[in-house]
C-alpha cells in the first residue's frame, strides 16, 4: 500500500469522527434546550421552589415523549440522508450517535 495515501486516510478519519461527535453533542444540547422550552412551559405554569407531584408527572411524561419523538424523527432522517448518500455514492452520516 502506498504510505502517502495512508497517511491521508488516518487524518480525515480522525477529522470526521470529530465531525460526528460534535455534530451527537449539539443535537444533544437541541433536545435538552427544547425539552426544557417545551415541557417547562406546559407543566409549570407558575414557577416555585418545588416541584409539585402533579409538575413531576408531568414533566416526566413530557420528556419521555418528547425524547421517544426525537429519536424516532432523528432514525428516519439519518436513513433517508443514508440512502440519498448511497444513491450519490457517498457515505451518509453512519456512526453520528443519535
Amino acid at each position: 500500500m502506498d504510505t502517502s495515501l495512508s497517511s491521508f486516510a488516518d487524518p480525515k478519519a480522525q477529522i470526521m469522527n470529530q465531525v460526528k461527535q460534535e455534530a451527537a453533542v449539539n443535537n444533544a444540547r437541541a433536545l435538552i434546550t427544547k425539552l426544557n422550552e417545551h415541557c417547562f412551559d406546559k407543566c409549570i405554569p407558575s414557577p416555585g421552589t418545588s416541584l409539585s407531584k402533579r409538575e413531576e408527572g408531568c414533566l416526566s411524561a413530557c420528556m419521555e415523549k418528547y425524547m421517544a419523538t426525537w429519536n424516532t424523527v432523528s432514525r428516519v432522517y439519518i436513513a433517508q440522508v443514508q440512502k440519498q448518500a448511497g444513491a450519490a455514492g457517498g457515505n451518509g452520516m453512519d456512526g453520528m450517535g443519535i
